[in-house]
């Protein structure tokens, strides 16, 4: 069995739109209120698929939910016409950054030698805590296979933010690694949304003998909302901002003293501010190991516009060090609402062939997806229209559309 990396992007969902929910992200609280564009963001995230397809990376995806989620408002006792003050957490497309749906722990490392996930209960944010039940209704159609376990969420109060705030190193994908558990206790006026109990308990189900590292309240404090905003590792290679941990000393020394290969590469801060990380999204980059050898860095285009941030990693690549190539993407839209290209995919060390073919894509599958969306998702949502959309029946049957085109219709109403 051969192991990859296969890398699932969340499509961008119809009912993209700018509400400023997430207290701590600086840029969707900064965009509040604009008006978004669906289409756009959508086909945006699927040519970051095809420019991942062309450099030879196994590629997949996940669907977008129900929304509003007119089952979560009648929780409440209420519905989509009458709730607006619920309305918008009910219509978020927040399900597109996958790399919240789960924390995802390689057969290498544990203990049964299965891949472990385990959807993240996002308990933090109202919007985006009613997601787990469809995510992990996907995840568990997609990794059906036995060399998967698929778990359900760490029980609140303890938040869990799954892949953002871990990391996994290794000499090679296919090798036991090293996982590291980010998590958070203090961010000034924002809330750290990984707590240790929540990391711990996923370490224990999954079976892996894990780092629990702090997230420092400084870049918490910054908009470092989750750790992969300031730092983001790849087999042997930690590439992060030299304040993204509280005690970084121990955790390299850790580090080093369980995988002696590792490289580390650090920012410094004398080089470039957290505000420069957070406002370019330098870190919250796809680091990939290449088929032809070397790794690079997918980029969002806002970091080659920051001249200090650009001159910078020119400067890295032009060395011997590991990462190689520099790959800027056009994500706008989803980074107006504080999601870059890491935010948008989960990533998953796994043999392709165990994987339910229809969440993986190729070019032919991604064109199918383009129409779909150029077919049904709304060209541009204004704020003013918030108010009337109600229960948004055309969200509804764009996603229906969707999930008839990929043969997922079982999707339906989950």
């Amino acid at each position: 069995m051969t192991l990859v990396e296969v890398n699932l992007d969340g499509i961008v969902g119809p009912t993209h739109n700018y509400a400023g929910l997430s207290l701590g992200n600086l840029a969707a609280t900064a965009n509040a209120g604009r008006p978004s564009f669906p289409r756009a963001a959508a086909l945006e995230g699927l040519a970051k698929m095809r420019a991942n397809v062309r450099l030879g990376l196994v590629q997949g995806v996940l669907l977008p939910h129900r929304r509003p989620n007119d089952v979560w408002l009648a929780e409440l006792g209420t519905d989509a016409g009458e709730a607006q003050s619920l309305w918008a957490a009910s219509a978020s497309a927040s399900a597109m950054w996958a790399a919240n749906a789960a924390t995802v722990s390689p057969a290498p490392d544990t203990a049964d030698g299965r891949c472990h996930l385990s959807v993240a209960n996002l308990v933090t944010m109202p919007h985006r805590s009613h997601e787990w039940p469809e995510t992990l209704a996907q995840l568990r159609l997609a990794f059906a296979h036995p060399a998967f376990a698929v778990h359900g969420p760490v029980p609140p109060p303890f938040g869990d933010e799954g892949a953002a705030n871990h990391m996994r190193l290794s000499e090679r994908h296919g090798e036991t690694g090293v996982e590291v558990f980010v998590y958070g206790e203090s961010g000034g006026p924002f809330p750290a949304r990984q707590h240790r109990q929540a990391s711990a308990a996923v370490a224990r189900r999954h079976g892996v003998d894990a780092l629990f590292v702090r997230q420092s309240d400084e870049a918490i404090a910054a908009g470092a909302f989750h750790n992969d905003v300031v730092a983001v590792a790849n087999e042997r290679v930690l590439f992060a901002h030299e304040q993204a941990f509280a005690d970084k000393v121990q955790f390299y020394d850790a580090l080093r003293a369980r995988l002696p290969c590792v490289e580390i590469i650090e920012v410094p801060a004398s080089a470039l501010s957290l505000a420069d990380a957070v406002a370019s999204y330098l870190f919250n980059a796809q680091l990939v190991t290449l088929p032809s050898g070397g790794m690079a860095l997918i980029l969002p285009s806002e970091a080659q516009e920051n001249n200090r941030v650009w001159r910078w990693l020119e400067a890295l690549v032009a060395g011997n060090g590991p990462i190689r190539r520099l790959v800027p993407v056009n994500v706008r839209e989803s980074m107006a609402n504080g999601g870059g290209p890491a935010c948008l995919r989960l990533r998953v060390v796994c043999d392709p062939a165990t994987v339910d073919r229809r969440f993986l894509v190729d070019g032919v599958r991604l064109d199918v997806i383009s129409r779909v969306i150029e077919a049904h998702w709304p060209e541009r949502v204004g704020p003013e229209e918030h108010r009337t959309l109600g229960a948004w029946p055309a969200a509804e049957n764009a996603r229906r559309a969707l999930l008839e085109a990929l043969d997922l219709v079982e999707l339906t109403y989950t």
